[in-house]
Formats: C-alpha cells, sequence, structure tokens
C-alpha cells in the first residue's frame, strides 16, 4: 500500500498528457535524427526497430483477436435461439 493515499501508480496519464509528452518526445528524437532521403521516410533511430516489430505485431493480433470475437457474437446472435 502506498504510502500517500493519493499517490495511484496504477493509473493512466490523461489523453491530452499523453499527447503532449508523445509531441515532446517525437520532437525531441526527430531533432537528433537525421533528416529523411524522401518524404514518408522514417526518421526513427534504428534502435526502435525491434520494439516498434514487436508493437506493430502485438496491435495485428489485437485487431485480428477483436475481428474473431465481432464474427463469432454475429453468429451467435444472428442464430435464432431454437437453432442452437
Amino acid at each position: 500500500m502506498p504510502s500517500d493515499p493519493y499517490e495511484n501508480h496504477d493509473a493512466a496519464l490523461p489523453p491530452p498528457v499523453r499527447d503532449h509528452l508523445g509531441q515532446q518526445l517525437r520532437s525531441a528524437y526527430n531533432a537528433e535524427a537525421a533528416k529523411p532521403d524522401y518524404l514518408g521516410d522514417p526518421s526513427l533511430p534504428p534502435e526502435f526497430t525491434p520494439q516498434l516489430r514487436r508493437l506493430e505485431t502485438r496491435f495485428k493480433a489485437h485487431d485480428t483477436g477483436r475481428e474473431a470475437v465481432a464474427d463469432a457474437l454475429k453468429d451467435i446472435l444472428s442464430d435464432p435461439p431454437g437453432k442452437r
């Protein structure tokens, strides 16, 4: 139990704070990164590649699971109760 009753370590930051911090981080990384060679060229440091790949995989798995559950619920809800 935290010593301060008002301290919650599990609380997420409010969306405006997250957006602001994300913008600040992108600005800092972009200031240090090499300039892109062409429009759309990612200017993130190569050290981020493994983390970005894991994040992309996680998002894809989440979307695939969400679609599977939605399809299953659609099938269940579209069948009349007496035909199951």
